[in-house]
């Protein structure tokens, strides 16, 4: 369905994306995962049309995007990142105007927005501007999917929304999903890469790992510690002076410790703490996770 080879892009000095290679298979829901500035918009902007790479080529659904671009529009539906609807129109106003501008109607392709439209339906007549973070990105949603197309591209969709939108609004991307639909989909919340069927992981504009969250998970080669103390802050900077820490980062209300040794083990990590005056030391091994492997990769 898609195919992205030796993809290039700068901006003036910058280098928002070097050599990118990607193939992103028919149905699937296929994740960018990455940090602000990975690249992982301007690579929508080049998939969508909406720039010309420097070096390489994407092909959408079998056109070039940048010979094909006017067949590639009208089968592939876009949410970027900043709400871009018109806020001047209602909900209902905004709907039939994107399905007028495909040559659609609401009526027509109604039975595939269903899911999304009636849960902001109940505020049809209000002004898209007047909407919640989580129901300006259902209509976001509706919008791009009002003419049926074959391909949906979502820019970090759930980003300042709340965590109970986030939920609805993945269930909503796997009924559509159901459909038949390819769904690209960036976000920088790494708790949502196990949501897609696979991902590429992407920072300062290189893909760092493709394949299923699954595998990427479990190729993780070093054992991770949660270790937490009284003085959370002074672990951190404890661990990072220590000689057998790889690597170590927050992570909620403990600390992730990778050790540069796999034969040292907890009595060693306790043991040395203790020697720095710490109390309530609290050490298990666990497991990783995509933050865990992203964290180790850069």
């Amino acid at each position: 369905m898609i195919s992205i080879s030796n993809i290039s892009k700068s901006f003036a000095k910058v280098k928002a994306l070097q050599n990118i290679n990607l193939s992103i298979d028919d149905s699937e829901l296929f994740g960018l995962i990455g940090p602000d500035g990975a690249g992982k918009s301007t690579l929508m902007r080049l998939m969508t049309t909406l720039l010309v790479p420097d070096e390489g080529s994407i092909s959408m659904n079998n056109c070039d995007t940048v010979s094909d671009y006017k067949n590639i529009r009208k089968n592939i539906g876009y949410m970027p990142g900043r709400f871009s609807l018109y806020p001047d129109l209602s909900v209902e106003e905004n709907l039939s105007f994107y399905a007028n501008v495909f040559g659609s109607t609401i009526e027509e392709n109604y039975d595939l927005v269903k899911d999304v439209y009636e849960q902001i339906a109940p505020f049809k007549k209000r002004l898209a501007g007047q909407l919640s973070g989580g129901m300006k990105q259902k209509l976001a949603l509706s919008c791009a999917l009002i003419h049926r197309p074959e391909i949906l591209v979502l820019d970090e969709p759930t980003t300042g929304v709340d965590a109970v939108s986030r939920k609805e609004f993945w269930e909503l991307l796997k009924k559509i999903q159901s459909t038949g639909i390819t769904i690209i989909v960036s976000t920088p919340y790494m708790d949502e890469a196990s949501l897609c069927d696979r991902v590429a992981l992407m920072q300062k504009g290189k893909v760092l790992k493709v394949n299923t969250p699954e595998t990427i998970v479990n190729s993780f080669p070093k054992k991770i510690f949660a270790v937490k103390t009284q003085d959370i802050y002074c672990l951190l900077e404890d661990l990072k002076k220590s000689e057998f820490t790889y690597s170590v980062f927050p992570f909620g209300q403990h600390l992730h410790l990778i050790l540069n040794n796999d034969n040292l083990d907890i009595l060693n990590i306790k043991d040395y703490l203790k020697t720095k005056g710490h109390e309530k030391i609290e050490i298990c091994e666990t497991k990783a996770g995509i933050e865990d492997v992203f964290m180790y990769l850069m």
